[in-house]
This record gives C-alpha cells, structure tokens and sequence, in this order.
C-alpha cells in the first residue's frame, strides 16, 4: 500500500525536501563515481593488464587516462536517469491501483504500449512530422499536443478498463482479477498487433537527438534532460495530489480502509476510478517519450518495459509511490551500468538477481509497506 505522509505528518516539509534532494543528488554523485571507477578497472583489462592490477587502477589511478573516462560516467549517468524516469512514470501505474484494490494490474504494461502508439498516431498521422523539428516554438507545441493527445485518451482508456472489467470482480475471489488482468493484457496486445503489426514501427523523433550539452568533456543529451525533469514534475504533481488534495484523501482512506472509507462518504467507485486514470495518464506520458528518446515502437514493448517497470514497483515497494519512483530509477541505474560496461545481454539478469537478493533479506521491497497513510 503506498505510504505518503498526509500534509499533517509534514510538519518541516522544506527540510524534507531538501533531505530528499541532498540523498538523490549523493546517490546520483555515487553512482557516477563508481561507474567511472568500474570503467577505468575495465579500461586497464583492456590494456592487459590482469584483476589485481585492474582493480588497483580502479583504485588508485587519477591520472590522464584515467580522467578520460569521467565525460562518459557522466553522459551514462544522465542516460541513467532518463530511462530510470520512465520506467518510474510506469511503475507508479502499478503500484497506485495496487495500493487501492490490492490487484496487480498486469494489463498496465500493454497500456503504456498503447500511449506509446498513440503518440506515433498524433505526431507521424495527424501532424505529419518525420523527423526533428529544430524551431524552438513549433517543437514545444508538438509536444504539447502528444501529451495532450495522449495522456486523456490512455488515462479515459484505463478507466473504461476499470469500469467494464475490474468492477464487477472487485468482490470476486482475488484470482479472478488477476487473471482477468492478464487476459486484458493479451487483448490489448493483439490488438495492437492486428492494427500495427508485429514488428517494429518508426515513432517520429521531434526532439533534435543533436542538441547537447557540453560539459567538462561529456556531451549531454537535452532530450535526456527534459524527459528527466519532465517525469520528475508529474511524479511531484502525482506526490502532492495525493498528499494534499480532497481526492488524494479519499485515495489514501480508500486505500488504508475500503469499508470504513465508504461508512465515512468516500465515493469508493470515484476514487478507484480517478486512480486508474492517473495511473493511465502516467502511462501516456511515459509512452510518449519513450518514443521520442528510441524512436520506435512496437506491439510487445508493454510486456518488456512493463516488465521492468512492475519489478521496480516490487523492488520499491508495492504500493509505495516513493518505493515505486526509486525501484524504477534503479532498474534504470542497473541497466545503464551493465550496457556502460559492454554486458547489455546481462542487464535483465542483474536486475532480477537484485531484485531477488532485496525479497529474501526484506519481502515487503526497500521501502515497505507501511501501515500509516496508503494511497
């Protein structure tokens, strides 16, 4: 169940804020140190030379070919952080209907596929684009259509979802809904296939990929920097609808107790209903610029991402809105390192050994499930 502090348990919300910033941007700093290191260990391999020594250099060496590798720690970093975002956006899908009904919404993954191809429908069929658009306010106007575009029609599409399947099995045995939502899956994804095909289809790439950042040496992507700060808006927008607003009450009572919230006057329909919406809107946006950093498409990228995304969820917490954001830029942080490091093919094996490794020692994932405010 997701744990959020209520704005009554926020009595120094600055200060948490800037203990949260402080720890995201530490780990951040770690995460580049050591991948810098692990290059240069990787790097005097290459040179012949053997573990012991590698791992010395790893250590000990700051010399120019050494530093040589930072620029590219600090490009792989942003990389990083830019895929950790959307598999976050994903996983915050799961982990809210999760924290609502307690289902495990295996369909969400073939949902944020759908925005995916939406986006492609609005941007390549309706707008006509094919390529980058390097004027500035027609870009941001692109933009700003697809999400419109996308994010309302896939959020409506989850709440349909809702209404015409989960609803009438929400007092059902709870593995009716399950595997409901498994078979919700292979529809949306044979639907996709029929209208699209099975292979793979071109999302047109907006964002000029050749606007980058120069800095001390690493070129840095500005698409990777705005999909960052753009999934990190909606995450504190998503944190502070919950955590202030009427409705996030109402998600957050519903979630701690179904019947007492409906003896006090929740609108129990309303509240799982505005859940799957936000949880669909999410995916929309996540699909959006997922096509616009691969530029491409295709009718399985919901089992693969969504994959990825619930194991993040998992590996947060499932339930917990700040397990699922940091679950997935992990999964993100895990990735990224493995494919730094030449092992891309073992990038899903670490992940899931992780993930493995955090269940044994602590089922309920890195953050929990709490028993306070759930939402």
């Amino acid at each position: 169940m997701t744990a959020i502090a209520s704005p009554a348990a926020a009595s120094k919300p600055v200060a948490k804020a800037l203990r949260i910033t402080l720890l995201s941007t530490g780990g951040i700093l770690l995460y580049t140190l050591i991948l810098w290191r692990a290059l240069v260990m990787f790097g005097a391999l290459s040179a012949g030379k053997s573990l012991p020594q590698a791992v010395v250099s790893a250590v000990t060496d700051f010399d120019p070919d050494a530093m040589a590798f930072l620029p590219q720690a600090v490009q792989q970093t942003v990389n990083a952080l830019s895929i950790g975002a959307i598999y976050a956006l994903i996983a915050l899908g799961y982990t809210m209907v999760y924290g609502i009904i307690e289902l495990i919404n295996f369909a969400h993954g073939d949902i944020f596929m759908l925005g995916a191809f939406a986006s492609v429908v609005f941007l390549g069929g309706i707008m006509g684009q094919t390529g980058a658009v390097y004027d500035i306010l027609p870009l941001v106007l692109l933009l700003i259509g697809a999400f419109a575009f996308t994010m309302p029609i896939i959020g409506l599409l989850n709440v349909s979802i809702e209404r015409l399947v989960y609803r009438p099995l929400r007092n059902a045995p709870r593995l009716a809904p399950l595997i409901t939502a498994v078979g919700v899956s292979f529809i949306l994804q044979n639907f996709a296939q029929i209208a699209a095909g099975t292979g793979d289809r071109a999302a047109p790439q907006i964002f000029p990929l050749d606007w980058q950042i120069q800095l001390g040496g690493a070129s840095i992507s500005v698409l990777s920097i705005f999909i960052f700060v753009f999934a990190l808006v909606l995450m504190l927008g998503l944190q502070s609808f919950v955590g202030r607003s009427r409705m996030g009450r109402a998600m957050r009572a519903t979630a701690q107790d179904r019947e007492a919230s409906a003896l006090m006057g929740v609108d129990l329909n309303q509240t799982i209903a505005l859940t799957f919406l936000l949880g669909g809107m999410l995916a929309g946006a996540a699909g959006v610029v997922w096509g616009l950093r691969f530029g491409y498409v295709r009718a399985d990228l919901g089992f693969n991402s969504g994959l990825k995304a619930f194991t993040a969820a998992v590996l947060g917490g499932i339930g917990n809105i700040t397990g699922a954001v940091l679950g997935g830029f992990i999964i993100g942080f895990i990735e990224n390192f493995s494919a730094a490091l030449g092992f891309a093919r073992w990038s899903e094996f670490l992940v899931f050994m992780i993930l493995t490794a955090v269940l044994i020692f602590k089922p309920t994932g890195i953050l929990g499930q709490h028993s306070g405010d759930r939402a």
